[in-house]
């Protein structure tokens, strides 16, 4: 392996043929590149992950592994770096192999000096209109995330505020809204939702039950067990909720009144409002159920102080399979060192 230290842009040259190589190198230094040989594939390929490489000049008929084989394998390990091909067949149908791969030239031996300078030329200059252009997607991408950020941030403080506020009522606390949330949050990754679906339901689970800013305080305030006339009444802010929720055509308020409407559905159809039954409830809603429960059972409530974890959670599997969809259930339950965590970032 041969060294020549010079310029900016470095050029790997591979070629198994010393004349050839040697001419490349002589010619590439004279206009001011640094450059490296090797005479194989295997070779380049470890000189590549040392070096800082802008172009690899390659023959393709190579003993061991091929130019096009050699191709393949930058493009896949490292695709900011630019590639000429070398032959001495002119073939069609491998040229048009080479550039469907990413090569950016195709020279065929003999070659002419201009050749090789203007192929080298076009090949560096394409190659940074290219980093420059994922430079911009990059920046582009971090300026959309801090942007969605800080809406889904605005979004998130409108929430809590306003649930907050009609949550007040029933002496639910804008803690046990945000704990709503990230317990929900994490319940649907783990069902399967992708990073984007689980943070909409950590913005909508926490309106579940905005609907009860339709319900009186004689009820929502009441120390006792309600009547039945009362709990009739008390049912109706699943559809309050739906109702206030509903008609906006934004996704993240479509969630939540789904999930307003139904999280007081049960696996086994004994439920309201709809009597819905299995998967006929919505996903997002059994979510929120398993995660309602919970923290209600975990905290103080106007009718009753805080369950321990171990009485709560012996409540809760008596309404596996018939409360609760099983499988969410089986899954809350794995994932309880997480849900500890919430509660202690935020507690009441």
């Amino acid at each position: 392996m041969r060294k020549v230290e010079r310029g900016s842009a470095r050029i790997l040259i591979v070629d198994d043929e010393p004349n050839i190589s040697h001419l490349l190198s002589r010619l590439i230094a004279a206009k001011g590149y640094g450059c490296q040989v090797c005479d194989s594939g295997a070779e380049a390929l470890a000189a590549i992950t040392g070096g800082d490489f802008a172009l690899v000049i390659s023959d393709i008929n190579m003993p061991g592994m091929s130019g096009i084989e050699l191709l393949s394998a930058i493009k896949k390990s490292r695709p900011d770096i630019a590639v000429i091909m070398l032959t001495a067949v002119n073939d069609q149908a491998t040229a048009i192999r080479s550039l469907e791969l990413g090569a950016f030239g195709y020279i065929v031996k003999p070659f002419e000096a201009n050749e090789i300078f203007i192929n080298i030329s076009n090949a560096l200059h394409r190659r940074e209109l290219e980093l420059n252009r994922d430079r911009y997607e990059e920046r582009l991408e971090r300026e959309v995330w801090a942007r969605t950020a800080e809406i889904r941030a605005t979004q998130e403080q409108i929430i809590v505020r306003l649930v907050a506020a009609s949550g007040c009522r029933d002496e639910e606390t804008g803690e046990h809204i945000r704990r709503m949330g990230e317990y929900a949050a994490v319940l649907a990754r783990a069902s399967g939702w992708n990073e984007a679906e689980a943070e909409v339901i950590r913005l909508a689970a926490p309106m579940h039950d905005v609907g009860k800013m339709g319900v009186p305080d004689a009820i929502l305030r009441k120390p006792g067990k309600l009547s039945r006339d009362e709990f009739e009444q008390m049912k109706e802010h699943t559809r309050i909720g739906a109702r206030i929720l509903e008609g906006s055509g934004i996704a993240l308020l479509e969630l939540a009144k789904e999930i307003a409407l139904h999280h007081h559905e049960k696996w086994d159809g004994s439920g309201y409002p709809g009597g819905l039954s299995g998967e006929a409830i919505p996903l997002s809603a059994r979510i929120v159920a398993v995660c309602d429960v919970y923290d209600a059972l975990v905290n103080d409530r106007v009718y009753r102080p805080a369950l321990p974890e171990v009485q709560a959670l012996t409540i809760m599997k008596e309404g596996r399979g018939t409360h609760f969809d099983p499988r969410l259930f089986d899954l809350f339950l794995e994932l309880l060192p997480g849900i500890h965590a919430i509660r202690e970032r935020i507690a009441d």
